[in-house]
């Protein structure tokens, strides 16, 4: 049997894309995995204390990115305590940033978080680093012990 340069080039196209789509699908963070790093991360603050545990969730990716997840905070203001997959949003405002839909995501995670009983979900457009594209997000917010701050980890759907 006779295989052309184009269609073996062909073949190879094909498996390479499928294997970049089954890479792309595992390093994608469910929902559940969301749930296990923020509790995670909530009983590290209890542990070490908000000023440690905030240097550890920016910095420490080993422990505190898993796939395309990681562990943000923020104050009521909405300024970044924390941000482990962009440290340099530590000390910015974020309360006037807004989704790709123009939907202001950062205010509402804070009231949220400060509502009865303090932990819920919030629904917005992002660009996930991994694709490059504006995809759903959904991010699972809590405020923390301290009654100052709000953590949050997020998942694309």
């Amino acid at each position: 049997m006779k295989f052309s340069t184009s269609s073996i080039a062909a073949g190879l196209g094909a498996l390479t894309l499928s294997f970049c789509l089954g890479a792309q699908a595992q390093e994608r963070g469910s929902k559940q995995e969301a749930v296990a790093l923020a509790d995670a991360a909530t009983s590290h603050v209890k542990q070490v204390g908000a000023e440690r545990a905030f240097k550890d969730f920016t910095h420490d990716k080993v422990r505190w990115v898993r796939k395309d997840l990681y562990v943000a905070v923020t104050d009521l203001e909405g300024k970044v305590l924390a941000h482990g997959g962009n440290d340099k949003l530590v000390g910015k405002h974020m309360m006037a940033v807004r989704d790709a839909k123009g939907f202001a995501f950062m205010a509402r995670m804070i009231e949220v978080a400060k509502s009865q009983p303090g932990e819920g979900w919030v629904d917005y457009e992002w660009a996930n680093p991994q694709t490059k594209r504006i995809e759903g997000k959904s991010s699972l917010v809590s405020l923390l012990p301290d009654g100052k701050s709000v953590l949050s980890v997020g998942y694309y759907r």
